[in-house]
């Protein structure tokens, strides 16, 4: 069972790197906690967008496993950047990063800046929402 579908919007432009609609299959719901590129010690981990990217990346994954889903149950992923043009001259190393987590998969997607996050080192943080869906 197809875990979402994504939907074409007539008058939008065409979706790169996110989708602008998603309707979800029935399933459990899993709200993950923001995650930002903290280690397993708590310390934020990566001095770049890119790397602390990566980290915040991967304990999304490490969360959404843990609660039974994976990267193609995503619906959502909200980005929140510290700041918003370090995040754009990134993208090219963020592009190859984000496929290795989550794949070609895209979810809806927002991008917001913020003044700060909770830790004063962190630059991102990923909240995200995934629905597994029911066994058939």
């Amino acid at each position: 069972m197809t875990p979402h579908r994504i939907v074409d919007v007539p008058g939008l432009p065409e979706p790169v790197g996110f989708a602008h609609a998603v309707v979800a299959a029935p399933g459990r719901t899993v709200y993950l906690g923001g995650q930002t590129a903290q280690g397993s010690g708590g310390a934020i981990t990566g001095a770049t967008m890119a790397e602390q990217f990566d980290v915040a990346a991967g304990n999304v994954i490490a969360a959404l496993t843990a609660a039974g889903g994976s990267p193609e149950h995503l619906v959502r992923l909200t980005f929140y950047v510290t700041d918003v043009r370090e995040y754009r001259d990134a993208l090219a190393d963020l592009g190859p990063l984000y496929r290795r987590h989550f794949g070609r998969h895209y979810p809806a997607i927002a991008l917001f800046g913020v003044a700060a996050l909770f830790d004063d080192a962190a630059k991102i943080e990923l909240l995200a929402t995934a629905v597994i869906p029911e066994a058939t």
